[in-house]
């Protein structure tokens, strides 16, 4: 599927920094600027490398600047805005953007053709860019390119005492090097700027950033001749050829999405967009997935929401399985590491989900694989955290009396509304939360069935689910609201209509009664559902904040109050397809609703899902403008109604 943008897209500065593209590499590295080629955020690079995957990500090559310089004209093709409030505005000459498996950008300046295409490498911190320069006037025309340098960690800014070396073709500063590779001519430069960065300035973060530039790569095209400028960033040396680094890019991404087999353009798209948050981890010998883009890192929770449908329903048996082998070996206590070690650091174990939802993801991947020599593999693994919730482990997670779990004390926040401001807990869920119970529940039927499909004795997983069915019916069924409470706790939070509640209804073993599915479904499209995600918090709320910007403080407080999540719409799907019995016609109406997708895809980052919307009106993307666990949740909706 090919994005096009014309120039109503791009009519202003503003709206030309709407939305940017991405490339990674497979490391944790990523291209990324918006679709006029400025860097509109901190995080914006053309090379953003990954020095030890997959989170030490520095900003090595940060914009490039594009000028064309003919008949005594001076022309920029390049836009960035700047701190002391001076534009580059090349978007005026910018006729066309397009993003398939590359991003291609056309310039129309006066008489002179520009074509500028980029990729980049797996498993290397290498991109390049191609530019076919074509002059149709009748006198000599300059081209020329400037890279201008950061070799920063993502998001720090450049240091006063920074220096930077170039010897030919090698930049050096910070301890790192890199190598450019280019048939045009290489001058000398010594420039700095201050970039402005707008899409940061609206969320409170540093809003500009110090950018260097030690040489421009320059390229002569007569009259009315055509030539091309290739041009290779990399760490790795002797990587020449640019062409065929966008070449290598296109074919990888074409096998990513045969071998997902979706027929959907849509999913078939989002396919290809799933792989890009899959990522070596250094660390641990194996792969991991990137919770987000430009922002994230890889956290347990989100992986166990992510990989059903960024793997699985992908057909990446291998990386899933090989995830799950990774979060197996690192169980402890009955838990699984909702942050992963760097350097001497311990893994942290702050998250009740990721345990339960690692049960439901062999379950989920057996399903699909049929890999049984795995899940006995992984069953000893399995059958502690039963045990370690049954009798009790770190964060006040056990199992009460009545068979459900309890989680959470002092400040710790172990559900995926896990924001903390200092000492305040937005939305504290101390007690037995609704999606945790539901998990739980499932991971028992889960083992339940996987005992007996090994050939086990009496294990009691079964009579165990039985009895936590009747508790949950007992004490988190509204009857007034026709829901279901968010929590068990006894505080007023009880009884706020939130999002978690759709799980009780979607995950494989699910334990309430037809209506009440129904009456949930209902429910839960009334109050939060939005065509973008669904709402935290139901609008009557007294707590909703149908806004999300501003500084980190405003932003945390809004950010499980009322804000769109893309996620949960995955789940609120399926959910809809299971209470009307996977019919033709449900079926129907779920593709329907899909199409909206395609103007999410548009907007942001091009070809993904975001993290957020605002609560009011989602209309914008916030948060990551890529997101794992969104675009997995709507792979997996696709795959269920394919």
């Amino acid at each position: 599927m090919k994005w096009i943008y014309g120039k109503q897209d791009f009519k202003t500065l503003a709206r030309g920094q709407e939305n940017c593209y991405l490339l990674t590499n497979g490391l944790g590295g990523f291209s990324s600027l918006t679709m006029t080629g400025s860097a509109a955020r901190n995080d914006h690079a053309f090379l953003m490398a990954c020095t030890k995957a997959p989170n030490h990500r520095y900003n090595l090559v940060h914009r490039l600047k594009e000028e064309v310089t003919a008949g005594g004209e001076h022309l920029l093709l390049s836009t960035q805005e700047f701190a002391d409030g001076r534009k580059e505005e090349g978007y005026r000459f910018l006729s066309s953007f397009t993003f398939d498996d590359t991003p291609v950008w056309r310039y129309e300046a006066r008489g002179i053709q520009v074509k500028k295409e980029a990729g980049m490498t797996q498993m290397e911190n290498t991109a390049a860019v191609v530019y076919e320069i074509t002059n149709r006037r009748l006198e000599e025309a300059e081209f020329s390119v400037t890279p201008f340098l950061q070799f920063v960690r993502k998001g720090e800014d450049l240091t006063e005492d920074q220096t930077f070396s170039r010897a030919d073709k090698k930049v050096t500063s910070n301890g790192m090097t890199l190598y450019v590779e280019t048939d045009g001519e290489i001058q000398p430069e010594d420039q700095t700027e201050t970039c402005y960065y707008s899409y940061d300035a609206c969320d409170g973060r540093r809003k500009a950033g110090t950018a260097k530039a030690v040489m421009s790569i320059h390229m002569t095209v007569p009259a009315g001749e055509k030539k091309t400028l290739s041009i290779v960033f990399s760490m790795e040396q002797g990587r020449t050829n640019a062409g065929e680094i966008i070449a290598e890019t296109k074919r990888y991404r074409k096998a990513l999405e045969e071998r997902a087999g979706f027929s959907d353009p849509m999913a078939r798209v989002l396919s290809k967009s799933a792989a890009q948050f899959v990522a070596e981890r250094e660390s641990t010998g194996g792969k991991t997935i990137l919770a987000g883009f430009p922002f994230f890192e890889d956290w347990g929770r989100d992986t166990m929401i992510a990989l059903p449908g960024v793997c699985i329903s992908t057909g990446q048996y291998e990386t899933a399985r090989e995830i799950l082998r990774t979060f197996a070996a690192n169980e402890r206590d009955g838990l699984m590491p909702n942050l992963f070690p760097e350097g001497q650091n311990e893994p942290r174990y702050n998250t009740v989900d990721a345990a339960l939802l690692f049960i439901n993801c062999v379950y989920l991947y057996h399903q699909a694989a049929g890999d049984m020599d795995f899940v006995r593999e992984v069953w000893p693994v399995m059958e502690r955290v039963i045990a370690k919730y049954k009798e009790g482990t770190r964060h006040g997670i056990r199992m009460d009396e009545d068979g459900l779990i309890r989680a959470g004390e002092g400040l710790d926040q172990v559900t995926w509304m896990d924001v903390r401001v200092g000492e305040i807990l937005p939305t504290p869920r101390h007690g037995k939360p609704v999606e945790i119970n539901a998990y739980w529940y499932n991971a028992l039927r889960i083992m339940e069935t996987f005992a007996s499909e090994l050939g086990l004795e009496y294990t009691g997983y079964g009579v165990l689910a039985d009895k936590v069915s009747r508790s949950f019916r007992e004490q988190f069924w509204n009857e007034e609201k026709g829901c279901l409470k968010d929590l068990v706790s006894g505080t007023k939070a009880d009884g706020q209509i939130r999002c978690n509640q759709i799980w009780a209804v979607s995950m494989p073993f699910t334990m309430l009664e037809k209506e009440q599915e129904q009456q949930v479904v209902r429910t839960v499209y009334e109050k939060l559902y939005t065509p973008y995600g669904l709402r935290t918090l139901e609008e009557g709320d007294e707590e909703f904040h149908p806004f999300y910007g501003g500084e980190m403080v405003e932003r945390d407080l809004a950010y499980h109050q009322g804000t769109v999540w893309t996620f949960p719409l995955g789940a609120y799907y399926l959910a809809y397809l299971k209470v009307c019995g996977y019919s033709e016609e449900a079926k129907a109406e779920v593709r329907e609703h899909l199409e909206v997708m395609e103007s999410a895809m548009r907007e942001g980052c091009i070809g993904q899902l975001p993290e957020i919307y605002d609560g009011d009106n989602p209309s914008s993307s916030k948060g990551c403008f890529a997101q794992a666990w969104s675009v997995g949740e709507i792979l997996r909706v696709y795959e269920a109604v394919e």
